[in-house]
């Protein structure tokens, strides 16, 4: 399994394929649909934005609360698809990296394509691993969301897989 830094780099990017598997460290945005309609408000409004999304990665999820001593609670995947109307603008923004699960519209993969991305599945019911991976996290923006918020963590080896690649092979293509 193949370790990587986020942010990516945009040579790691081009050279990942569907179906490989990863192991990233660094720092992970998180947010969900009432993030991506904030994001995508913003943006549509010439505002600025809470983060810079230039070659970052944006993980879907939403925690559970975290129990006495832990930094997080369970931090599993949420469904992608949810987010595919906001998700062709974060792209053109300069978003490089999406973590969920599920197939994605014809739309985001066009986006995925002509801005050179990733979109990458994380493990269904897998909430306490990913949870473990957890280093720190913080509240970026949106603390009025509670655990939907804007989040920004730092993970290490947190697992993944390369579901559709910067050329557009996908993981989907043979469901």
């Amino acid at each position: 399994m193949r370790e990587l830094t986020l942010p990516m780099k945009a040579e790691d990017i081009e050279q990942l394929c569907a179906f490989d598997q990863i192991l990233l460290t660094g720092k992970l945005y998180v947010g969900r649909d009432q993030v991506h309609q904030r994001l995508y408000d913003l943006i549509s409004q010439g505002r600025s934005l809470p983060l810079d999304l230039h070659d970052q990665a944006i993980y879907y999820m939403g925690p559970s609360p975290a129990p006495e001593g832990k930094i997080i609670g369970s931090c599993g995947p949420t469904t992608s698809a949810r987010m595919d109307r906001f998700t062709p603008l974060l792209l053109d923004q300069g978003l490089k990296v999406m973590i969920g699960k599920g197939p994605r519209s014809s739309e985001v993969v066009a986006a995925i394509g002509r801005n050179k991305a990733l979109y990458l599945q994380a493990y269904g019911g897998c909430g306490a691993l990913y949870a473990a991976t957890v280093k720190q996290v913080r509240t970026l923006a949106f603390p009025e969301l509670g655990p939907e918020a804007l989040l920004e963590m730092q993970v290490e080896h947190f697992p993944v897989i390369v579901a559709i690649d910067s050329h557009l092979g996908s993981v989907f293509d043979r469901a």
